[in-house]
């Protein structure tokens, strides 16, 4: 069961602090010297590419930079991008990815979809309207200093999504759901006892600064490494037993099937497959659940990288080729696949009334989810 984490060490405490700061003030992305910007040419272009949208449409967001981190002489910030309406009244949307560094292609995807419209906004004004309805706050790079050394884990060798103080209710897989053996192999916890790393601090920050004081938030965290189908999981990780909103994951279900038939995805929860130790949106919904009023849907689109695999074996020698596709055309291919996940999400939740069950659909829907997942 989740527990409460021991206090912030100096340097989380420094961080907590930067963050309070930056409740209220926007920010500039960082300017980099030649040199810097040679270096995350090669290690990190992703950060390169989304500075340079943020410097080109800075009119049209507001920017903070969370945290930043220095590393091998470069400076790596977390930043978080919002768009659209800011009021509390109003539904809001949360899209994250680079939580595990070798997982590049969430990022790349997230960053492309950003840009497409940002690039909208300057001249669709059926769009401007639309933003009118919702805030959308992105964090493409949540782990920077792990996509930089392109390692699964961040910095501290911590696998960020075993790290938040929950523990698992059965068996989890050997290593894989989270262990606190030793750093050097991956899906490292942390030692027990300890506050969740920076940037699952700042992740926590930023959902109680924007994200659950809104009637309604839909998360997609974007992630790849499992199975030759693409999956969108929600919680629980730690348990088998159902979601206590699991009616409205399965409205959003429904809603999702309804209105595109053709779909490749398969809708489920992640506990179908394994449990894991330290999920943190596990830890989030708990947190929401307990806190707050809001209809917190947080969900991760699992990726089939194992597919691109399948196609081109020779990705099993490239230890980033079992999380993203290596070949130019099946890259392209993914880029564009996920848009319309991300545009309907978008829409179901600035339409949510909508949707979302009464009292009535809800026990329909519970019976109907418990039946499908057996949970």
């Amino acid at each position: 069961m989740p527990h409460k984490p021991t206090a912030p060490n100096k340097e989380q405490r420094l961080a907590l602090a930067a963050i309070e700061r930056l409740n209220t003030a926007n920010s500039q992305p960082l300017t980099r010297s030649p040199h810097s910007r040679k270096t995350l040419k090669k290690r990190l272009p992703e950060m390169l590419l989304l500075e340079r949208l943020l410097r080109q449409f800075g009119d049209l967001l507001t920017l903070n930079i969370e945290h930043t981190f220095t590393w091998q002489d470069q400076a790596l910030p977390i930043y978080t991008i919002t768009l659209g309406n800011t009021q509390a009244q109003v539904p809001t949307m949360l899209f994250t990815a680079g939580m595990h560094g070798i997982e590049r292609i969430g990022t790349q995807v997230l960053i492309a979809w950003l840009q497409s419209l940002l690039e909208r906004l300057r001249w669709d004004k059926n769009l401007r309207v639309s933003l009118d309805n919702i805030q959308l706050v992105l964090m493409p790079i949540l782990n920077p200093v792990g996509m930089y050394n392109n390692t699964r884990s961040n910095g501290n060798h911590i696998d960020l999504n075993r790290n938040a103080p929950i523990d698992a209710e059965d068996k989890t897989p050997l290593l894989g759901g989270g262990h606190r053996i030793s750093p050097i192999i991956p899906w490292y916890r942390g030692k027990k006892g300890t506050s969740m790393e920076i940037e699952n601090l700042v992740l926590e920050r930023v959902i109680q600064r924007q994200i659950t004081s809104h009637p309604l938030a839909i998360v997609l965290d974007l992630h790849s490494g499992f199975g030759t189908r693409d999956r969108l999981w929600f919680p629980y990780a730690y348990r088998r037993k159902a979601i206590g909103n699991i009616s409205s994951y399965m409205a959003l279900k429904l809603l999702w099937e309804r209105s595109f038939p053709y779909h490749n995805y398969i809708f489920e929860p992640q506990s179908q497959h394994y449990l894991s130790h330290g999920d943190v949106w596990d830890y989030f919904y708990l947190q929401a659940k307990h806190t707050t009023s809001c209809n917190f849907i947080p969900l991760t689109l699992e990726m089939g990288s194992w597919a691109w695999v399948k196609k081109r074996p020779r990705q099993l020698f490239n230890f980033a080729g079992l999380f993203n596709p290596q070949v130019r055309h099946r890259h392209s291919r993914v880029m564009r696949r996920h848009i319309q996940l991300l545009n309907f999400l978008l829409a179901a939740s600035q339409n949510y009334a909508h949707w979302l069950p009464d009292d009535k659909q809800k026990i329909l829907l519970t019976q109907a989810a418990k039946n499908i997942w057996n949970c």
